[in-house]
C-alpha cells in the first residue's frame, strides 16, 4: 500500500541495515530488540534510570547510550537518525495504577519530549506506543495537532500482542508518525494464540502449600474457582481482581504482565508465582536476553516493556506501506 508518499526504504529483516532508529524511554529495551529483528540500526536510546540503561547497554553495546530526564535533554547531541521509536510514561494513563495521583501530571507530560525531538530532528517516520488509555489523555488532540503542524500524518493502532503470536494478551496502542498526506492503515496478518503452557515449567520453581497460614480468602477463592472451572494445572492472579474470579486455563495466553509480580501459577494443592524466565517469554524476549538479577527490578522491567514481536511487525509492516 502507498499513497505517493516519500518511502522510509526499510531493509528486509535479513538483509543489512539501512535504516537508523532511536529508542526514547528505552526501558531494557524491547522496542530496540524488535526494531532490531526487523532490520533497523539503532543508533541510540535514552532513559531516565540507570537500571534501565545498565540492562539496555547490556544487551546492546552498539547503541549510544544517554541517561537522561528526555524533558531536559538537548536533542542535538543525538546521531542522525531516520526513525524515532518512544514509549512515554504510561502511568499517567492507565487504569491499572488506580485512582488519579498527583505526579501523574508530570508522567503525561513526558509525551511533549516527543514533540521536541520531532520538531528538531524531522525524521522519516515515528512510532509510538502507549497505553490505550493514552487516545483519551485530555491534551492527546494538541499532541496530534502539533504532530500535524510539523508535517505528520497521525495513524493510531490498537493492538493486542495475542494477535501476533505472543502468548499474552497485552493491548497497547501504536501511533505511527509518517510524512504522507494520508495516515497509513498497516495491515497485520493475524496469527494463531500461543497458549501461557508454552512458557510454563512444573518442574521449576519456589512452590508453596495453598492451605497455609496468612493466604488471603479472596486468593483462596479465586483458587478455589479455578480448580472447578480448569481442574488442578492454572494461572491466576495473586493480586486484585483480573481475569473474573476464577483465573483462566493454560490453553489461553496469560493475561497481561504487569510491573508488579502478580500472576500465580497453580497445581494442584500447591503454587507458585511466575518466574522471570517465564514472563520473559510471554513478553517474546530472547532467552538469553539479559534482565536485573533481582526479581523485583526484572519483572518491573519486563511490565513496563514493549513486546519485542509487535515492535517487529509493526515496523515491517510500515516498509511495506511505506
Amino acid at each position: 500500500m502507498s499513497d505517493g508518499s516519500r518511502s522510509l526504504n526499510f531493509p528486509a529483516p535479513q538483509r543489512a541495515s539501512l535504516v537508523k532508529a532511536v529508542d526514547f524511554f528505552c526501558g531494557g529495551g524491547g522496542a530496540t530488540e524488535g526494531a532490531e529483528q526487523a532490520g533497523c540500526e539503532v543508533v541510540a536510546a535514552a532513559n531516565h534510570s540507570p537500571t534501565a540503561i545498565e540492562i539496555h547497554s547490556a544487551n546492546h553495546p552498539r547503541t549510544k547510550h544517554y541517561c537522561q530526564d528526555l524533558q531536559q535533554m538537548d536533542f542535538s547531541q543525538l546521531p542522525h537518525f531516520d526513525l524515532l521509536l518512544a514509549s512515554p510514561a504510561c502511568q499517567g494513563h492507565t487504569h491499572a495504577r488506580g485512582k488519579e495521583r498527583p505526579h501523574h501530571d508530570a508522567t503525561r507530560a513526558t509525551a511533549w519530549a516527543v514533540i521536541a525531538a520531532m520538531e528538531m530532528w524531522l525524521p522519516e517516520a515515528a512510532v509510538i506506543e502507549n497505553v490505550p488509555e493514552f487516545l483519551k489523555w485530555k491534551l492527546f488532540p494538541a499532541w496530534c495537532a502539533a504532530l500535524v503542524a510539523l508535517g505528520y500524518a497521525v495513524s493510531p493502532h490498537l493492538l493486542d500482542a495475542a494477535d501476533f503470536g505472543v502468548p499474552q494478551h497485552r493491548k497497547r496502542v501504536f501511533i505511527v508518525l509518517t510524512k504522507s498526506k494520508h495516515p497509513l492503515e498497516l495491515r497485520f496478518a493475524r496469527r494463531d494464540y500461543m497458549p501461557a503452557s508454552s512458557f510454563i515449567d512444573f518442574d521449576v520453581g519456589n512452590w508453596s502449600m495453598i492451605e497455609q497460614p496468612g493466604r488471603s480468602a479472596a486468593t483462596l477463592s479465586r483458587i478455589k474457582a479455578g480448580r472447578a472451572a480448569f481442574g488442578d494445572r492454572f494461572i491466576a492472579p495473586y493480586f486484585g481482581n483480573g481475569s473474573g474470579l476464577t483465573g483462566r486455563c493454560l490453553s489461553r495466553p496469560i493475561g497481561t504482565i504487569t510491573t508488579r509480580d502478580r500472576w500465580a501459577v497453580v497445581d494442584g494443592d500447591r503454587m507458585r508465582m511466575l518466574m522471570v524466565d517465564e514472563a520473559r517469554a510471554a513478553m517474546s524476549f530472547r532467552p538469553d536476553y539479559k534482565l536485573p538479577s533481582n526479581k523485583r527490578d526484572a519483572m518491573h522491567m519486563l511490565g513496563n516493556a514493549v513486546c519485542p514481536a509487535v515492535e517487529r511487525e509493526v515496523l515491517i509492516a510500515l516498509q511495506e506501506a511505506a
